[in-house]
C-alpha cells in the first residue's frame, strides 16, 4: 500500500504545475541519457534533498540551477571493482574516479575490508594501512560506515570477500576447510549479506584463495543464493585454462543458485587471444540455460597486479614472512626458479604470459628501490646483473611487498569486442586517487585516472565500438541490475540523484603508462546523492558519499516500504 501511494504521490508531483514549486536543484536543457539503452530526449531534472522528484519541461524556482545545454545528462557511474578501499580514507575525494563520472565503489575482489579478527586487524595496523587511521571495526559493514564517518564524496558497496571469510578462519593454510570452520564461514558470509553486503567475491589465481576448492565456493555461493545476492570472481585462470575456469565459474553459479560475473574478462597471453569466441559461447549458453551470468572489463590491453602472480602459489602459503622465508632458503629457492620459467596449466603465471619487457614495474614499498619506477623488468634485470626470474625473486625480496607491477598481456582487438558485448559493464581494477600528495610516490595503471572517460572517448565517439547511449546503459543501469542495487542507475523519478553532466565531444583520458596521473577531462558536473561534487570540472570539497546495500539487507526486509530506505 505504502509503494502505491509513493508512486501516486510521485506521479502528481510530476502533473502539478512546476511553477509553483521549490527545488535545490534543477538542471535544465540538457540531453537526457536515462540508463535505459534508448534514444536520449530533451528535459529538464529537478532534485529534492537526495532524489529526483520530476522530469520534464520544468519551471519551478531552485537554490541551485544547472544549465546543461549541449551537455549529455546521464546517471552517475558505476564502477564494479574499485580498489579505493585504503585510498578513499587518505582522500575521501575519489578524484581520479568522480572526475570521470564515477558515483559508486564497488569493492570486495576476493579480499574485503572485513570480516577481520585480531590478526588480521594487527595486519592492517602493522602494514600501517588506511593512513595510520584507528582500525576500528571487525565487520564489513563496520568498515563502510569508517569511510562514510571519515567523509568521502562517492557512494560505496562491497562484496564480502572469499579470500577474508578463509583467511578469518584458516589463516593461509593451503588445505580445505574443516566441516565447523566451513560453518562458522557461512555464517560470516550470511552476516555480511544481512549487513548489505552484495554478494561473494574470488580472486583465485592469489594464494591462499588458490587454496580453495569450488566446493568450498559452491557452499559459501549457497548463502549467497539465499540472499539474491551475486558469485564474482576472479577465475582461476584467465590463460592457458580460461576456459575451464568459466566452466568452474558457471558451475558454481548453477550449484549455488546464483547469479555470476567474471570479473575484468580477458584472454591473457598471445597463445590464448584466440579464445575470445569460445569464452563468450560458454557464457551465452548459460545465459540461455537461464542462469545470470555477466562480466566487466577495463579498456586497456595491460593489467596490473603484483609479483605473486609470476610465482607458485605453494611458496606463498603462510603469507608474505612465510613467502620471504622460502625465497630465502637457497634449496627453495631453485625449486621456485624453476617453476616460474617453465610454462604451466597449474597455476597462472602473468610473468610468462607477458614477458620481461611486457613486464612494467610501477610501485615500491622501498624508497632504495623506487628508482626502479617506471622501468621495463628487463631493463632492471639488465641493470642489476641478475636473470630476469632471479630480479623477480631479489626484489620481493628486498621490498618487503609483493611489488606492484602492469602485464602486457591483452590484445586490442579483443578488448573492443569485449566492451561491445551487451553483458558487459566496466571496471577499473584500481585505487580512485589524486594526483598529488602521497599518491606521487608511487606510479600506477592509467586505468585509475582513465578507465570510464576512455570508454566514452576512445570507444564512442573515436572508434564508435558502441554508441553512447548502450555505453551510458553499460556505465550505469546494466551493473545496478547485476548487483540488483535498488533506486540508482537510472534517472528516473524517486531515484537517487546520482547525476553527470559531460560533454561527448570532449570527454577523454590522458593518463599514459609513462605519465598515469592525469586527470581525464569532459567531466562538466557530477552529483552525488543531490550534492554538487564536480562544478565546472573542478572538486567542490563536498563529501555527500553514502552506503549502497544489496539486497540481503536486513534493513529492507524489516522495512514496510521496501523500494525506500527505512
Amino acid at each position: 500500500m505504502l509503494r502505491i501511494l509513493l508512486t501516486l504521490l510521485l506521479a502528481l508531483l510530476g502533473a502539478c504545475s512546476s511553477s509553483s514549486r521549490t527545488f535545490d536543484l534543477l538542471i535544465t536543457n540538457g540531453t537526457i541519457y536515462d540508463g535505459n539503452g534508448g534514444e536520449p530526449f530533451q528535459a529538464d531534472i529537478a532534485v529534492v534533498n537526495d532524489r529526483i522528484v520530476a522530469i520534464g519541461a520544468l519551471n519551478g524556482l531552485a537554490k541551485q540551477t544547472i544549465d546543461a545545454a549541449g551537455y549529455a545528462v546521464a546517471p552517475g557511474f558505476i564502477n564494479m571493482l574499485s580498489w579505493a578501499t585504503e585510498s578513499l580514507a587518505i582522500d575521501g575525494r575519489s578524484q581520479s574516479d568522480i572526475r570521470q563520472g564515477v558515483t559508486l565503489e564497488v569493492f570486495g575482489e576476493g579480499n574485503s575490508e572485513g570480516p577481520i579478527n585480531e590478526t588480521m586487524r594487527q595486519d592492517i595496523i602493522d602494514s600501517g594501512g588506511f593512513g595510520g587511521a584507528d582500525v576500528n571495526w571487525t565487520t564489513l559493514d563496520e568498515y563502510l560506515q569508517f569511510l562514510i564517518d571519515r567523509g568521502i564524496s562517492t557512494n560505496v558497496a562491497s562484496f564480502i570477500g572469499a579470500t577474508t571469510v578463509r583467511k578469518h578462519e584458516i589463516g593461509y593454510e593451503n588445505r580445505a576447510p574443516t566441516a565447523g570452520e566451513l560453518e562458522r564461514m557461512q555464517e560470516l558470509v550470511r552476516q555480511a549479506m544481512e549487513d548489505g553486503a552484495l554478494g561473494l567475491g574470488s580472486s583465485l589465481i592469489y594464494a591462499p584463495a588458490f587454496y580453495a576448492k569450488t566446493e568450498e565456493l559452491i557452499a559459501l555461493a549457497k548463502v549467497v543464493g539465499e540472499y539474491d545476492g551475486m558469485y564474482i570472481s576472479h577465475l582461476r585462470s584467465e590463460g592457458n585454462r580460461l576456459l575451464e575456469a568459466i566452466d568452474e565459474l558457471i558451475r558454481i553459479a548453477r550449484e549455488g543458485d546464483v547469479a555470476a560475473e567474471i570479473y575484468h574478462l580477458k584472454m591473457a597471453g598471445t597463445q590464448n587471444w584466440h579464445k575470445f569466441d569460445e569464452a563468450v559461447a560458454r557464457v551465452e549458453a548459460a545465459r540461455a540455460e537461464g542462469l545470470q551470468i555477466t562480466a566487466d572489463i577495463y579498456t586497456y590491453t595491460a593489467g596490473s597486479t603484483g609479483l605473486d602472480a609470476a610465482m607458485p602459489p605453494w611458496v606463498q602459503e603462510g603469507g608474505y614472512t612465510a613467502w620471504r622465508e622460502r625465497l630465502l632458503d637457497p634449496e627453495l629457492r631453485a625449486r621456485v626458479l624453476a617453476e616460474m620459467t617453465e610454462p604451466t596449466d597449474e597455476w597462472e603465471n602473468l610473468w610468462l604470459a607477458s614477458g620481461t619487457e611486457g613486464t612494467l614495474l610501477v610501485g615500491f614499498n622501498n624508497p632504495e628501490l623506487r628508482r626502479y619506477t617506471g622501468m621495463t623488468l628487463s631493463e632492471v634485470a639488465a641493470e642489476r646483473g641478475t636473470s630476469d626470474a632471479d630480479t623477480i625473486i631479489d626484489l620481493v625480496i628486498e621490498d618487503g611487498s609483493r611489488v606492484q607491477v602492469v602485464y602486457f598481456m591483452m590484445s586490442e582487438e579483443n578488448v573492443a569486442r569485449g566492451i561491445a558485448l551487451p553483458w558487459v559493464s566496466f571496471a577499473s581494477d584500481a585505487q580512485s586517487m589524486a594526483a598529488e600528495g602521497v599518491f606521487l610516490e608511487r606510479s600506477t595503471h592509467p586505468r585509475a585516472y582513465g578507465n570510464f572517460a576512455r570508454v566514452l572517448g576512445k570507444y564512442v565517439r573515436d572508434e564508435q565500438v558502441i554508441t553512447l547511449p548502450e555505453a551510458i546503459r553499460k556505465l550505469s543501469k546494466l551493473p545496478a541490475s547485476n548487483l540488483k542495487i535498488r533506486n540508482r542507475g537510472e534517472l528516473a523519478e524517486g531515484y537517487f540523484a546520482d547525476i553527470v553532466v559531460f560533454d561527448p565531444s570532449t570527454v577523454s583520458d590522458h593518463a599514459s603508462f609513462s605519465d598515469p596521473h592525469q586527470y581525464s577531462t569532459g567531466m562538466a558536473y557530477v552529483i552525488v546523492n543531490g550534492e554538487i561534487v564536480i562544478r565546472d570540472g573542478e572538486h567542490t570539497g563536498s563529501l555527500p558519499g553514502q552506503i549502497v546495500r544489496g539486497p540481503g539487507w536486513r534493513g529492507w526486509q524489516q522495512a514496510d516500504e521496501p523500494d525506500t530506505p527505512p
